[in-house]
């Protein structure tokens, strides 16, 4: 079997996100000024206004809109009101800030963080990259692409007990002999979402992930005209037919919030639907 030795390991990056359940019957959560002080002194850059070109030392405020449940059972984003998210090349970044929302809301809110690192890309050549993501859009103000979807999930046994060349196929269209496509592949059933969707993903720290957290932590973010398009991808994906490579994933809650500019906008009360 082929060694994943040949593959990038490198840590470019670092990210999480802080998941946050209102307590039922615990008091509000409380003031907010210790993480306004806390991002600022980190100089992490509110995503609401990313700048040109997009901050790398970033945090974002998402409030919640409706979730819905899947293969993996998760209370913790499926139930989540807020959720924060925290990007850096430095890891104690991330650190202290999950410590510090972790800690700030513990009375109010019951937290779960998921993490990941993000990596080269390694199934991405020049051509497919130029495809991929030389036309792909940037992150845009909140009030330009207001919607935020969290989608984590995970890979089979099966998936990672592949060679690193066979999981890569799964990646590009199969063809028949006459020259026929026989399944999309994951990178077309995605084409639709390329102009119009932001995607961010984070992998885990090992491959396998260990128990209890993801193998990917996907984000995306549109405007609101785009978002049947994010669903249209993700029925893409699901049809094993189109895509074969979904028979080895398990995935789970797909949450669904709004940007918000403010510490103080992101606790205004939401109503949770599914």
């Amino acid at each position: 079997m082929l060694s994943n030795e040949s593959l990038a390991s490198e840590i470019l990056g670092h990210g999480a996100y802080v998941c946050l359940r209102r307590i039922e019957g615990a008091a509000p959560p409380p003031s907010v000024a210790p993480l306004a002080s806390l991002t600022e002194r980190l100089r992490l850059r509110n995503e609401f206004d990313p700048g040109a070109p997009p901050a790398r030392e970033s945090f974002a405020l998402l409030r919640r809109q409706a979730a819905t449940p899947a293969d993996i059972a998760d209370e913790g984003v499926l139930g989540a009101d807020w959720i924060i998210h925290v990007a850096s090349k430095r890891g104690e970044v991330v650190d202290e800030l999950c410590e510090g929302a972790t800690k700030l809301f513990a009375t109010a809110a019951r937290a779960r963080v998921l993490r990941g690192v993000v990596r080269p890309k390694n199934y991405t050549g020049a051509a497919m990259n130029n495809w991929a993501y030389g036309h792909a859009v940037v992150q845009q103000p909140g009030a330009v692409m207001p919607n935020a979807f969290l989608c984590p999930m995970s890979k089979t046994a099966e998936w990672w007990r592949k060679d690193w060349m066979e999981r890569h196929t799964y990646f590009l269209p199969r063809y028949d002999e006459q020259g026929r496509i026989v399944s999309e592949g994951h990178a077309l059933a995605t084409a639709a979402g390329i102009p119009c969707l932001l995607r961010r993903t984070y992998k885990s720290l090992t491959e396998p992930a260990a128990e209890g957290d993801y193998d990917f932590v996907s984000y995306f973010e549109c405007n609101d005209e785009a978002i049947p398009t994010f669903h249209q991808v993700c029925a893409a994906l699901r049809d094993v037919a189109r895509n074969p490579e979904w028979r080895f994933v398990r995935e789970g809650p797909t949450w669904h919030g709004r940007r918000v500019a403010s510490w103080e906008e992101l606790f205004v009360r939401s109503q949770k639907t599914t």
